[in-house]
């Protein structure tokens, strides 16, 4: 039997059986609080790792706040710890409580009349929750990463300014000496700092760079991806999305078409360039990524998508070495931090031939917030002679503010048969693996000290830091690139970046053993 109920999220609908004389409907609905005569529920999916699920009876006269419990007695359809349908035996009798339902709340039962009883009978139907699809699954099928041939070492930052600046004057003076306290040993670039490019007296114009990029940048770019593709073992043509990132180049047509052609990518291969994302640009794409793969997951196609990452930091050195001489009182950091890169990886949906067998991580979630009040901590900007950058001194702190609640939104995420998982605390930050964005040296100090991580949790993101400094968008996938050949480690990682905005993101990823890696 079934009759019309009161949906209390807006409008009417089927409801799902009638017990008794009371419809019982599903609610299916995240993190939602609604209001009704003063009373509320604080509803989300089905816990299915619980022992019971709370049932909330309601009427017109007391509606919601009558909750009792009914433990489950049959489970079908398991497919790795995922419900799709979980059936309940109802007690003869439940004794009705008064209290606010604040548990993963399924069921909520409207009764037509005003409720007089404290006791209600349920025994002759079984009520059965129905739980929503399990995610499709998305795999990162190959990573390539490419720096280019030149390095600067930190020793060699005096000589270079001497052929422009007295190094005497305030703010050249404070750039060395925060230049001695960043612990890199080395920046790559796609040019020696003595080459004519960067050495003459008059800076490089704006139009000059940006046809420097859309030659060396593609060129590093096309590189990285090649790499990507020969280790997902497939060719241009498997390739049905590209998400680019980039934000030392602005010109039109992007540069993901002109990688794309470089390639040989089909020309229906669909395309997306983010731009204005910074630092956070490498997980940026990975989170668009994978929504255009579950998209075509929904409508029942294989997804390779191709991701790639490239910034060629070094070519706005001339443009911030005027802000410093401009603004000494400002202590700029960025021609002693960045470098030049490109990284670039392939991600598929379960559909996509080979993607589990394949597969180097599995993503299990992501998420993305932008902090209030700090688009001027962190900004990248154009200049006549180049992008300037702006990170202030709170950049670190606010960094560190913000991991620990994004951690938390990220942890209910990671599959119940994860060991962490099991804990009754669930999982921490120390039982993950860290792909951190190296921004800098304090970031990366602040977050091991913070919680408690061992040096070998974040040893990829010190490794291309110490060796290579910050290459923006493309760095936080270099790191993971580079931890699944540093041997064994934690079985989850927790990758995540920042940039302008300030913008935080973190993805959540199993590492998954594959034949022939290091």
């Amino acid at each position: 039997m079934s009759t019309e109920g009161i949906d209390p999220f807006g409008g009417s609908r089927e409801s799902d059986l009638n017990v008794d004389g009371m419809d019982v409907m599903l609610l299916e609905v995240v993190g939602q609080e609604f209001h009704q005569q003063d009373s509320s529920l604080q509803s989300g999916h089905l816990d299915v790792t619980v022992a019971s699920v709370f049932l909330c009876a309601s009427s017109t006269a007391n509606p919601c706040q009558c909750v009792f419990s009914m433990a489950p007695i049959a489970v079908e359809n398991e497919d790795e710890f995922l419900y799709d349908r979980l059936t309940f035996n109802p007690k003869s009798v439940y004794q009705v409580s008064t209290t606010s339902c604040q548990d993963d709340v399924a069921v909520e039962m409207i009764n037509k009349s005003p409720a007089t009883e404290s006791v209600y009978d349920l025994s002759s139907i079984p009520a059965t929750i129905v739980t929503p699809e399990p995610t499709p699954a998305l795999h990162i099928v190959g990573l390539g990463s490419q720096y280019p041939p030149f390095t600067f070492k930190p020793e060699r930052l005096e000589s270079f300014l001497h052929k422009f600046y007295d190094v005497e004057t305030p703010g050249i003076k404070k750039l060395l000496q925060v230049n001695q306290t960043t612990a890199i040993q080395s920046r790559s670039t796609i040019k020696a700092y003595e080459d004519p490019f960067w050495s003459r007296s008059v800076a490089p114009s704006i139009s000059e760079l940006d046809g420097f990029f859309r030659r060396a940048g593609v060129d590093l770019t096309v590189q990285a991806c090649k790499k990507a593709l020969r280790d997902a073992r497939l060719s241009a043509k498997d390739i049905t999305h590209v998400v680019a990132v980039t934000c030392t180049n602005a010109g039109n047509p992007g540069f993901d078409l002109l990688v794309a052609q470089k390639l040989g990518l089909k020309p229906e291969t669909d395309r997306t360039l983010i731009h204005g994302v910074g630092c956070a640009g490498g997980l940026s794409a990975m989170r668009a990524a994978a929504a255009m793969a579950q998209s075509y997951s929904i409508r029942g196609r294989p997804a390779r998508v191709l991701v790639f990452a490239c910034e060629i930091c070094s070519i706005n050195v001339r443009a911030d070495l005027e802000e410093v001489v401009r603004n000494p009182e400002d202590t700029k950091i960025s021609p002693v931090l960045f470098s030049d890169g490109a990284a670039s990886f392939v991600l598929c949906n379960e559909l996509a031939d080979g993607a589990q067998d394949k597969s180097v991580y599995e993503l299990i979630n992501w998420e993305t917030s932008t902090m209030p009040g700090t688009a001027r901590d962190l900004e990248f900007m154009m200049d006549p002679l180049g992008f300037k950058a702006t990170l202030t001194k709170e950049v670190p702190s606010l960094a560190l503010k913000a991991i620990g609640p994004m951690f938390e939104r990220l942890q209910p995420s990671l599959p119940a048969e994860h060991a962490p998982a099991q804990d009754s605390r669930g999982a921490q930050p120390n039982d993950f693996d860290w792909a951190l964005h190296p921004g800098g040296i304090a970031i990366l100090n602040g977050v091991q000290n913070q919680f408690g991580l061992h040096e070998g949790q974040l040893r990829a993101s010190f490794d291309v830091y110490t060796n290579h400094g910050n290459s923006s968008s493309p760095t936080v996938l270099v790191v993971l690139d580079r931890l699944r050949k540093m041997g064994e480690g934690k079985e989850n990682v927790m990758a995540c970046s920042f940039g302008p905005g300030m913008t935080i993101e973190m993805a959540m990823l199993k590492r998954v053993a594959r034949g022939g890696d290091e």
